[in-house]
């Protein structure tokens, strides 16, 4: 009955249109109340929930990107990953992912890469040849790498969410490897998409030029140089890296590039601070959910109830598969990071699986949803800078989603994908 009420009413809160954190957060009173729980206690956890170090991380790296993405970084990396694939049959469609692999290096936000990147090869794209919905569903399928390789917010939130258990260093190390495997499977079918259907073979770029490409977009890069380098080095911590990515950022955008006005930084603070405000006060009231999900011994009855369905370790991760991919196509990804996580993860050490590996699943899961509809954020993100319908690109995502899937598969049943690189390195 315990779970009943306040899984009931989130949902029911939900399903009347109010938004997550607040749905989260009045939920958590309604169980505090049925339970017979002071409020000052809830209040305690949302402000514990907020206050921890690691959080910084979130509003530095959010910040960089949008720095970044704003700054003329997009465009330059889209011209280097031109130098570097253009030519080929279909060199564009994978332009458009190799660029996403290198901006979601150094955004970590599949929103901010399909934005920025879209805006630029969307139209190019077009122009050389290609269908609008085809360009766009590359575009939405290649950011959703932003989310694994290192600085993925998302990874931060992992970390917050499991208890402080994992690292943010383990984390921001084992998506490098699933994420450059999915880059790599999408170009794999972009070439193949390429030959059946004749697409444009693209430019060799003359050396004097592809040198002044190169050394503009080294700029950039080295913000992802920098912040794995001080991570890995010891140099800094994963939090701390977020402030130098800040410094780095506004350094190249504003005195090297010189593309971005002064007179916009103001503009450009007040969306990051929205952003940022909208991500704690859920952290804050998820944080609560979380207590009073706790005390009703929610996260144990779940775990007996997948154990009880089989002892098969393969089995209870197609099993908790199915339930985020279909969770994630109705909910976004941060609250569901943040509520599932203390849910699944004595699920996932009941069967022997590595939090970190866990990780991996639940963000490639999540991201799949992120361009999913009916509430695939990023879908509709791409939808509106390609300028095509919700239901042509969908139809034209179709393939992506089985690559996808067989990358979320391969993640799965493959914890060397995930663990051997954090394993090497640190």
């Amino acid at each position: 009955m315990d779970a009943l009420i306040l899984l009931g009413s989130f949902i029911a809160l939900i399903l009347i249109g109010m938004p997550v954190a607040y749905a989260l957060g009045l939920s958590a009173l309604i169980g505090a109340w049925w339970i017979d729980i002071p409020f000052q206690a809830l209040m305690i956890q949302v402000a514990g929930g907020v206050n921890k170090f690691s959080l910084l991380a979130i509003p530095f790296f959010v910040l960089a990107g949008a720095i970044m993405a704003e700054g003329g970084m997009s465009r330059r990396l889209v011209a280097f990953a031109g130098v570097l694939v253009g030519f080929v049959r279909g060199g564009l469609s994978l332009v458009n992912i190799m660029a996403s692999t290198f901006f979601g290096a150094i955004s970590g936000s599949s929103v901010a890469d399909t934005a920025s990147v879209g805006s630029v090869l969307i139209p190019e794209m077009e122009r050389r040849g290609y269908p609008r919905e085809f360009a766009t569903a590359v575009t939405v399928s290649g950011s959703v790498q932003a989310l694994l390789t290192p600085p993925s917010h998302n990874s931060v939130l992992y970390s917050l969410a499991a208890g402080g258990t994992v690292s943010i260093a383990s984390l921001f190390m084992a998506g490098v490897v699933p994420g450059l495997l999915m880059s790599a499977c999408l170009m794999v079918l972009c070439l193949i998409f390429a030959k059946k259907r004749n697409y444009p073979k693209g430019e060799v770029i003359p050396m004097r030029q592809a040198l002044k490409i190169c050394g503009e977009a080294m700029w950039g890069l080295m913000a992802m140089v920098i912040i794995l380098g001080g991570i890995l080095s010891g140099i800094f911590t994963a939090t701390e890296s977020a402030a130098i990515a800040v410094l780095w950022s506004f350094f190249v955008t504003m005195f090297i590039y010189r593309d971005y006005k002064w007179s916009e930084l103001p503009k450009l603070m007040h969306r990051t601070v929205r952003t940022i405000s909208i991500v704690m006060i859920l952290i804050g009231f998820a944080a609560s959910f979380g207590y009073i999900m706790t005390l009703m011994q929610i996260p144990s009855k779940i775990t007996t109830m997948f154990l009880t369905l089989s002892d098969n370790r393969y089995v209870i991760l197609m099993c908790i598969n199915v339930m985020l991919l279909l969770l994630g196509t109705v909910m976004d990804m941060a609250p569901l990071i943040l509520i599932l996580t203390p849910i699944l993860m004595p699920v996932i050490l009941g069967i022997g699986v590595d939090p970190v590996q866990f990780g991996m699943i639940m963000l490639v899961n999540l991201g799949i949803g992120l361009i999913t509809p009916p509430v695939g954020a990023v879908l509709f993100v791409g939808s509106a800078v390609g300028k095509v319908s919700i239901e042509k690109t969908v139809k034209a995502l179709l393939p992506f989603y089985a690559v996808l899937f067989l990358v979320l598969m391969a993640v799965t049943y493959i914890p060397a994908l995930s663990l051997w690189l954090p394993h090497l390195v640190l």
